[in-house]
């Protein structure tokens, strides 16, 4: 598993290089030809990433339960997110991944529930789940960079 959280970390980095170089108001506009921001995205992986390793394991999610709703799957961008909540969803990127690599490693994740993603997989336990976390946030990094360059362009 050492892999798969390199390979987690060294996205989640990426992710924070590309938001944090951008401008606030550039990262809660929703560009031509994409439904969310940049913003709604990275709060969206690091909702997803706690509902994939903590919700299913049983274990208490690190994120309030209005963060959650506003950013889980079916939510889209409703408002610009705040200066404080931006700032504070860029310092979880690194912090969440931590978490996640130290609870993992210390026995933590004992329990399960079996989980049918949209993808058409189903989780059968963490590790599945860190594995498949890691193409879902390397899905939205792709979108990410989509919208920066189309927002660049216009």
């Amino acid at each position: 598993m050492e892999s798969a959280f390199d390979l987690f970390r060294t996205t989640r980095e990426r992710i924070y290089d590309l938001a944090n170089d951008m401008a606030w108001e550039e990262v809660n506009t929703i560009p031509d030809g994409f439904s969310n921001s940049i913003s709604w995205n990275l709060a969206h992986i690091l909702v997803t990433q706690q509902l994939l390793h903590y919700k299913l394991s049983g274990l208490e999610m690190l994120l309030d339960d209005v963060f959650i709703e506003k950013y889980r799957k079916g939510s889209k961008h409703e408002s610009a997110m705040s200066k404080k909540d931006w700032k504070k969803s860029l310092d979880l990127l690194a912090t969440l991944a931590k978490k996640l690599e130290n609870d993992y490693f210390s026995g933590k994740f004992v329990e399960f529930q079996r989980y049918p993603t949209s993808y058409g997989y189903e989780l059968q336990n963490i590790e599945e789940a860190i594995l498949f976390n890691n193409i879902h946030e390397a899905l939205h990094l792709g979108y990410m960079m989509s919208m920066r360059k189309t927002l660049n362009s216009q």
